[in-house]
């Protein structure tokens, strides 16, 4: 028999908002400013990790300072999400809240508080999780499973009761290494290698099916 699950975490950055490319288009500009390349090997590096140890791989590389370097991106990013330019996927919104209507919801994001604070308040997210964690509040970033211990624990629940939602491959290391029951949205851009999507529960193709997938584990016996 298996048990019914008691609550929900989800990712933010490539589960609830399109945002991983604006993610390494700053990580890209602040490198280029520098006089240095960023390639795609850089960004499957940092994806998951959390401000401090992607700033300070990023200043490593280019020579900049570690703070000054969190900052650029990060401005960056609450500007383009002003811009329009970071906006949920299709029915993401509607999954968080009908999630949320009936069991507890956190949030266990790589992203940075301002960021996350910001992003909530915009798409009209805030007032649907119990809690959220940045990984920068937790001592190691994904694919360690901080962020998601973590959120457990704001929650009050076991993590072995919980559903966690990922579309990377740190993302979903981090909450199998949690304990949770892992529901899986492969980012076809930027996608997991088939050792971390093992790792997975249920794997589905879009936020609709990731939908269909929770409430379905959420109700299982």
């Amino acid at each position: 028999m298996i048990e019914r699950s008691r609550a929900v975490v989800f990712d933010l950055d490539g589960v609830l908002v399109e945002s991983e490319h604006l993610w390494e288009e700053m990580w890209t500009r602040y490198a280029a400013c520098h006089d240095v390349p960023w390639t795609a090997v850089d960004t499957t590096h940092v994806q998951g990790m959390s401000a401090p140890e992607w700033s300070a791989y990023l200043a490593a590389r280019s020579g900049g300072d570690a703070s000054a370097c969190e900052r650029a991106v990060v401005d960056g990013m609450v500007e383009a999400l002003e811009d329009g330019r970071m906006e949920p996927y299709d029915g993401a919104s509607g999954m968080v809240h009908d999630v949320a209507a009936r069991v507890p919801v956190a949030l266990a994001t790589s992203a940075p508080r301002r960021l996350v604070d910001a992003v909530l308040v915009v798409h009209g997210l805030a007032d649907a999780f119990r809690s959220t964690v940045s990984s920068a509040e937790v001592d190691h970033g994904k694919p360690a499973p901080d962020v998601y211990l973590e959120a457990a624990r704001r929650l009050g629940v076991d993590p072995g009761d919980c559903i966690g939602v990922e579309d990377s491959g740190n993302g979903i290391r981090a909450a199998a290494a949690a304990g949770m029951t892992v529901v899986a949205i492969p980012n076809p851009s930027y996608p997991p290698k088939p050792e971390a999507l093992i790792l997975a529960a249920r794997r589905t193709d879009n936020v609709a099916a990731a939908h269909r997938a929770i409430v379905d584990l959420l109700s299982a016996r």
